[in-house]
């Protein structure tokens, strides 16, 4: 198992193991099965949560370099992670805003795919609370890119070590992630 990074992620990978990872059997959004489950809004929607996301999530994306106007991803996992980095760039500025992109656009008013903060132009992390297949980063990338976003990189809470930073990294764009599976102490035989 890797070492945590500073106090603040292993107590993030500690409130991860007691609140979001279930073991038995699930099928997951990519239709794989697996023997365990990564609920990540329970933590993501936590109030200990919060803190340790936003303050790890906005110190991890300046390490980086990458300078953001706004962050989001797909409703609803991506939601709490975004809220949660706006709300700590508040206390550390430069402020990042943050939106949220539908599954589909909306069927009436502006009919906009993309909720929030976001302006065409606008230079965006694209966030996700777990990531599998990458699947759920590339079609918040689709939608961010077809409004005119410029993505400077993908962040996510939870990697699940399955293909999702490859397929990310593949696509052309950077990516990072807060925690990995062997860091939730869960081996992937069988899962």
């Amino acid at each position: 198992m890797e070492k945590p990074q500073s106090a603040s992620h292993a107590k993030l990978v500690a409130l991860l193991k007691q609140r979001s990872v279930e073991l038995g059997s699930f099928t997951l959004a990519s239709g794989r099965q697996s023997s365990y489950y990564i609920d990540a809004r329970r933590t993501t929607m936590s109030a200990s949560g919060q803190r340790l996301i936003g303050d790890l999530g906005l110190s991890r994306m300046r390490q980086k370099d990458w300078d953001a106007q706004v962050v989001g991803g797909m409703t609803l996992g991506a939601d709490p992670v975004a809220y949660a980095i706006a709300r700590a760039s508040s206390t550390m500025p430069p402020e990042i805003d943050a939106f949220t992109v539908r599954k589909e656009p909306k069927g009436h008013g502006k009919g906009q795919q993309i909720e929030g903060c976001f302006r065409p132009g606008s230079r965006v992390v694209v966030v996700e609370d777990v990531v599998t297949t990458g699947g759920s980063a590339l079609k918040a990338i689709e939608a961010v890119t077809a409004a005119g976003g410029k993505i400077v990189g993908v962040l996510a809470v939870v990697d699940r070590e399955e293909g999702g930073r490859a397929a990310v990294e593949q696509a052309g764009y950077d990516m990072l992630t807060l925690v990995s599976l062997s860091q939730l102490g869960i081996t992937t035989a069988g899962g």
